[in-house]
């Protein structure tokens, strides 16, 4: 795996990879190089690059934020062909998570604002610290949220709540955030990397080839109607029917052993 300046990026066994976002002096703002590292990563993974990754794991470095969203001290005085140079780069990052085959979990140890905030949207599912805190403060600086938070939100909370959050510009708490469904769990801060490993390494440990497919039948199906939902499952199902590791996951049970999947033998 590469190195690089504004991420921490390891291996955690068991197919898991831990993205630290590694600016903690800014609140792990996300500059224009550390938006070329995220593309790196994900470009890598999406490519088959890191063949031994199978869960990616997102968090902060340092005690206190998440991620903080766009560094606006780097965006201060920018131009405006600058500044779209840049969303460029930022929307081919986005772009590369959403289309990450993988599951991608948030440990959100902080502060998530903005594009944090977005990061945790895009995600697969997330757990938080009970002293993390989210919001979109953009419109209070004069523009608005552009990594899909106008959509995902709204989405998700309601059309009204959406609104009120975003239109105000107001922050909430890792608890408000599991109330609407933001989150999965709320933990103590201790708890939530060792939390978020754990149900890490249990999908980990499942039929790579079972999960992204599992993955990418729920994404594009909750992008359509039912009828057309359960057609992309009976595909997905009748193509899993020849699967190696369906054999072998049904022959481990019989036999009371630990399967032996395809891409880990």
């Amino acid at each position: 795996m590469s190195s690089y300046d504004h991420l921490l990026v390891s291996e955690e066994g068991n197919g898991v990879l831990l993205v630290r976002f590694n600016r903690p002096e800014v609140m792990n703002a996300v500059n224009t190089a550390m938006g070329k590292e995220l593309l790196d990563v994900f470009t890598k993974i999406n490519q088959g690059g890191l063949p031994d990754t199978r869960v990616v794991l997102l968090t902060g470095a340092g005690a206190r934020a998440f991620c903080a969203g766009g560094d606006l001290k780097e965006r201060n005085g920018m131009a405006v062909e600058q500044w779209a140079a840049q969303r460029i780069i930022f929307k081919q990052y986005n772009l590369a998570m959403e289309r990450c085959p993988l599951p991608i979990i948030c440990a959100v140890n902080g502060v998530a604002l903005g594009g944090g905030a977005e990061m945790v949207l895009r995600s697969d599912f997330s757990y938080a610290a009970e002293n993390a805190t989210f919001g979109f403060p953009e419109i209070k600086r004069g523009f608005i949220p552009g990594s899909g938070g106008t959509q995902r939100f709204p989405r998700l909370v309601g059309a009204a709540r959406g609104l009120e959050v975003l239109l105000t510009g107001a922050t909430f708490t890792a608890r408000s955030a599991h109330d609407w469904g933001m989150v999965n769990e709320v933990t103590t801060p201790d708890e939530l990397i060792p939390r978020a490993l754990a149900v890490a390494r249990t999908i980990a440990s499942h039929s790579s080839d079972a999960v992204r497919t599992l993955k990418s039948c729920i994404r594009q199906g909750l992008q359509t109607d039912i009828e057309t939902g359960l057609m992309l499952e009976a595909f997905a199902q009748q193509r899993l029917v020849a699967s190696p590791d369906r054999l072998e996951g049904i022959a481990a049970f019989v036999e009371k052993r630990e399967p032996k999947w395809q891409d880990k033998q």
